[in-house]
Protein backbone atom coordinates (compact mmCIF):
# COMPACT_ATOMS: atom_id res chain seq x y z
CA UNK A 1 0.00 0.00 0.00
CA UNK A 2 2.90 2.19 0.81
CA UNK A 3 4.55 1.84 -2.50
CA UNK A 4 1.63 2.75 -4.08
CA UNK A 5 1.38 5.88 -2.56
CA UNK A 6 5.06 6.64 -2.98
CA UNK A 7 4.77 5.89 -6.78
CA UNK A 8 1.70 7.72 -7.01
CA UNK A 9 3.51 10.59 -5.24
CA UNK A 10 6.67 10.09 -8.14
CA UNK A 11 4.07 9.91 -10.79
CA UNK A 12 2.13 13.22 -9.67
CA UNK A 13 5.84 15.07 -8.98
CA UNK A 14 6.99 13.75 -13.01
CA UNK A 15 4.08 15.03 -14.41
CA UNK A 16 4.01 18.45 -12.20
CA UNK A 17 7.51 18.95 -13.53
CA UNK A 18 6.29 17.91 -17.47
CA UNK A 19 3.78 20.70 -17.14
CA UNK A 20 6.27 23.21 -15.82
CA UNK A 21 8.95 22.50 -18.45
CA UNK A 22 5.90 22.81 -21.13
CA UNK A 23 4.65 26.12 -19.38
CA UNK A 24 8.55 27.35 -19.73
CA UNK A 25 9.22 26.70 -23.31
CA UNK A 26 5.99 28.18 -24.08
CA UNK A 27 6.53 31.00 -22.75
CA UNK A 28 10.21 31.77 -23.87
CA UNK A 29 8.90 30.51 -27.54
CA UNK A 30 5.85 33.76 -27.22
CA UNK A 31 8.03 36.25 -25.04
CA UNK A 32 11.62 35.45 -24.75
CA UNK A 33 10.86 35.69 -20.95
CA UNK A 34 11.84 32.96 -18.42
CA UNK A 35 11.86 32.92 -14.08
CA UNK A 36 15.16 31.28 -12.96
CA UNK A 37 14.15 30.19 -9.87
CA UNK A 38 16.28 26.42 -9.36
CA UNK A 39 19.28 27.71 -8.30
CA UNK A 40 21.55 27.24 -5.29
CA UNK A 41 20.40 30.69 -3.61
CA UNK A 42 16.72 30.13 -3.76
CA UNK A 43 16.51 33.59 -5.88
CA UNK A 44 13.94 33.96 -7.71
CA UNK A 45 15.26 36.14 -11.16
CA UNK A 46 12.90 37.64 -14.02
CA UNK A 47 15.12 36.34 -17.20
CA UNK A 48 14.40 39.30 -19.96
CA UNK A 49 15.48 38.96 -24.03
CA UNK A 50 15.81 42.04 -25.99
CA UNK A 51 15.94 40.39 -29.57
CA UNK A 52 15.69 41.36 -32.92
CA UNK A 53 14.01 44.86 -33.75
CA UNK A 54 12.17 46.93 -30.73
CA UNK A 55 8.68 46.98 -32.46
CA UNK A 56 6.74 50.02 -31.46
CA UNK A 57 3.11 51.39 -32.65
CA UNK A 58 3.32 49.85 -36.13
CA UNK A 59 3.77 46.00 -36.38
CA UNK A 60 6.76 44.40 -37.97
CA UNK A 61 6.89 41.93 -41.18
CA UNK A 62 6.29 38.43 -39.81
CA UNK A 63 9.35 37.49 -40.90
CA UNK A 64 11.59 39.19 -38.72
CA UNK A 65 12.54 38.78 -35.05
CA UNK A 66 10.96 41.31 -32.58
CA UNK A 67 10.62 42.82 -29.28
CA UNK A 68 7.31 43.90 -28.58
CA UNK A 69 7.37 46.69 -25.98
CA UNK A 70 3.47 46.04 -24.85
CA UNK A 71 4.75 42.62 -24.16
CA UNK A 72 7.35 44.11 -22.15
CA UNK A 73 5.96 47.04 -20.56
CA UNK A 74 3.33 45.19 -17.98
CA UNK A 75 5.77 42.33 -17.61
CA UNK A 76 8.08 44.61 -15.79
CA UNK A 77 5.34 46.43 -13.48
CA UNK A 78 4.21 42.95 -12.21
CA UNK A 79 7.84 42.23 -11.89
CA UNK A 80 7.76 45.52 -9.47
CA UNK A 81 4.16 44.21 -7.95
CA UNK A 82 5.89 40.89 -7.51
CA UNK A 83 6.33 39.38 -4.09
CA UNK A 84 8.73 36.38 -5.31
CA UNK A 85 10.82 38.12 -8.43
CA UNK A 86 13.74 39.12 -6.49
CA UNK A 87 16.34 40.20 -9.75
CA UNK A 88 16.14 40.94 -13.19
CA UNK A 89 18.98 39.82 -15.99
CA UNK A 90 18.48 41.53 -19.15
CA UNK A 91 19.77 39.61 -22.04
CA UNK A 92 20.38 41.84 -25.81
CA UNK A 93 20.83 40.67 -29.38
CA UNK A 94 19.42 43.70 -31.04
CA UNK A 95 19.96 45.56 -34.13
CA UNK A 96 17.45 48.42 -32.25
CA UNK A 97 14.08 49.91 -33.04
CA UNK A 98 11.70 52.39 -32.63
CA UNK A 99 13.36 54.95 -30.43
CA UNK A 100 9.82 55.79 -28.15
CA UNK A 101 9.35 51.90 -27.51
CA UNK A 102 13.03 51.47 -26.99
CA UNK A 103 13.55 54.54 -24.46
CA UNK A 104 10.38 53.35 -22.48
CA UNK A 105 11.59 49.75 -21.70
CA UNK A 106 15.01 51.51 -20.80
CA UNK A 107 13.17 53.93 -18.38
CA UNK A 108 10.87 51.21 -16.99
CA UNK A 109 14.11 48.98 -16.34
CA UNK A 110 15.67 52.10 -14.14
CA UNK A 111 13.14 52.53 -11.98
CA UNK A 112 12.72 49.32 -10.85
CA UNK A 113 13.65 49.00 -7.85
CA UNK A 114 14.71 45.10 -7.81
CA UNK A 115 18.41 44.61 -8.59
CA UNK A 116 18.87 44.84 -12.51
CA UNK A 117 21.94 43.42 -14.95
CA UNK A 118 22.58 43.38 -18.57
CA UNK A 119 24.48 40.97 -20.48
CA UNK A 120 25.27 42.33 -24.36
CA UNK A 121 25.23 39.26 -26.52
CA UNK A 122 25.64 39.76 -30.27
CA UNK A 123 24.73 43.47 -30.22
CA UNK A 124 23.39 46.05 -28.71
CA UNK A 125 22.82 48.82 -31.54
CA UNK A 126 21.27 51.62 -31.91
CA UNK A 127 18.52 52.29 -29.08
CA UNK A 128 19.69 49.27 -27.72
CA UNK A 129 22.18 51.47 -25.97
CA UNK A 130 20.05 52.87 -23.59
CA UNK A 131 18.50 49.74 -22.88
CA UNK A 132 22.13 47.83 -22.22
CA UNK A 133 23.00 51.12 -19.30
CA UNK A 134 19.71 51.34 -17.92
CA UNK A 135 20.62 48.38 -15.29
CA UNK A 136 22.23 48.62 -12.13
CA UNK A 137 25.56 46.88 -13.65
CA UNK A 138 26.22 45.97 -17.00
CA UNK A 139 27.93 43.24 -19.13
CA UNK A 140 29.06 42.60 -22.55
CA UNK A 141 30.72 39.71 -24.08
CA UNK A 142 34.49 39.66 -26.22
CA UNK A 143 32.47 39.58 -29.39
CA UNK A 144 29.70 41.88 -28.59
CA UNK A 145 29.22 44.81 -30.13
CA UNK A 146 27.01 48.36 -30.17
CA UNK A 147 26.61 50.82 -32.37
CA UNK A 148 26.27 55.05 -31.38
CA UNK A 149 24.41 57.15 -34.30
CA UNK A 150 22.00 59.74 -34.36
CA UNK A 151 18.61 59.48 -34.42
CA UNK A 152 17.29 58.53 -37.67
CA UNK A 153 13.77 58.95 -39.51
CA UNK A 154 11.80 56.63 -41.95
CA UNK A 155 9.17 57.93 -44.25
CA UNK A 156 8.80 61.46 -45.20
CA UNK A 157 10.49 64.36 -43.39
CA UNK A 158 9.30 68.17 -43.81
CA UNK A 159 12.67 70.25 -44.50
CA UNK A 160 11.47 73.09 -41.64
CA UNK A 161 13.71 74.58 -38.44
CA UNK A 162 10.61 72.94 -35.87
CA UNK A 163 11.40 69.30 -37.93
CA UNK A 164 15.28 69.51 -37.16
CA UNK A 165 14.24 70.83 -33.58
CA UNK A 166 12.00 67.71 -32.97
CA UNK A 167 15.34 65.58 -34.06
CA UNK A 168 17.82 67.35 -31.32
CA UNK A 169 15.17 67.16 -28.59
CA UNK A 170 14.65 63.20 -29.40
CA UNK A 171 18.65 63.21 -29.56
CA UNK A 172 19.28 64.95 -27.12
CA UNK A 173 16.90 62.60 -24.65
CA UNK A 174 18.98 59.80 -25.79
CA UNK A 175 22.26 61.47 -24.96
CA UNK A 176 21.07 62.54 -21.49
CA UNK A 177 19.47 59.28 -20.34
CA UNK A 178 22.70 57.18 -22.06
CA UNK A 179 25.10 59.54 -19.72
CA UNK A 180 22.61 59.54 -16.79
CA UNK A 181 22.96 56.19 -16.18
CA UNK A 182 27.13 54.89 -17.15
CA UNK A 183 30.21 57.02 -16.42
CA UNK A 184 30.45 58.42 -20.35
CA UNK A 185 30.44 61.87 -21.07
CA UNK A 186 28.38 63.26 -23.11
CA UNK A 187 30.61 65.14 -25.07
CA UNK A 188 32.92 61.98 -25.86
CA UNK A 189 29.52 60.13 -26.35
CA UNK A 190 28.85 63.00 -29.01
CA UNK A 191 32.04 62.61 -30.69
CA UNK A 192 31.27 58.99 -31.06
CA UNK A 193 27.65 59.45 -32.44
CA UNK A 194 29.13 61.88 -34.86
CA UNK A 195 32.22 60.11 -36.13
CA UNK A 196 32.61 60.13 -39.85
CA UNK A 197 35.67 57.51 -40.42
CA UNK A 198 34.32 54.17 -39.14
CA UNK A 199 31.13 53.50 -40.95
CA UNK A 200 31.82 53.34 -44.60
CA UNK A 201 28.44 54.99 -45.37
CA UNK A 202 27.17 56.58 -42.47
CA UNK A 203 28.33 58.67 -39.16
CA UNK A 204 28.82 56.68 -35.93
CA UNK A 205 31.14 53.98 -34.55
CA UNK A 206 31.66 50.45 -33.49
CA UNK A 207 32.76 49.58 -30.47
CA UNK A 208 33.42 46.05 -29.63
CA UNK A 209 33.80 43.95 -26.14
CA UNK A 210 36.54 45.49 -24.23
CA UNK A 211 35.94 49.00 -26.03
CA UNK A 212 32.35 49.75 -24.73
CA UNK A 213 34.22 48.97 -21.37
CA UNK A 214 36.94 51.25 -21.79
CA UNK A 215 34.50 54.18 -22.89
CA UNK A 216 32.42 53.67 -19.98
CA UNK A 217 29.41 52.99 -21.47
CA UNK A 218 29.37 49.40 -20.31
CA UNK A 219 30.53 47.73 -16.93
CA UNK A 220 32.69 45.12 -17.50
CA UNK A 221 33.40 42.39 -20.42
CA UNK A 222 32.01 38.84 -18.95
CA UNK A 223 29.76 36.40 -19.90
CA UNK A 224 26.40 35.05 -18.25
CA UNK A 225 27.81 32.75 -15.52
CA UNK A 226 29.51 36.21 -14.20
CA UNK A 227 25.99 38.30 -15.15
CA UNK A 228 24.58 35.73 -12.75
CA UNK A 229 26.84 35.96 -10.36
CA UNK A 230 27.09 39.86 -10.16
CA UNK A 231 23.32 39.53 -9.72
CA UNK A 232 22.65 37.08 -7.17
CA UNK A 233 25.64 39.09 -5.03
CA UNK A 234 23.10 42.24 -5.78
CA UNK A 235 20.24 41.02 -4.40
CA UNK A 236 22.16 39.42 -1.05
CA UNK A 237 23.36 42.87 -0.68
CA UNK A 238 19.81 44.44 -1.02
CA UNK A 239 18.58 41.64 1.94
CA UNK A 240 21.24 42.99 3.86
Amino acid sequence: MAENKNDKKSADKEEQRIDTEKHQDERIEQTGQLTLQDNKEKQDIHLLSIIGEIEGHENLSGNSKTTKYEHILPQLAAIEDSAHIQGVLVLLNTMGGDVEAGLAIAEMLASLSKPTVSLVLGGSHSIGVPIAVSTDYSYIVPTGTMVIHPVRMNGMVIGVPQTFDYFKQIQDRITGFVCNHCKITRSRFEELMMETEILTKDVGTILVGEEAVKHGIIDEVGGVCEALKKLHGLIDGKKE
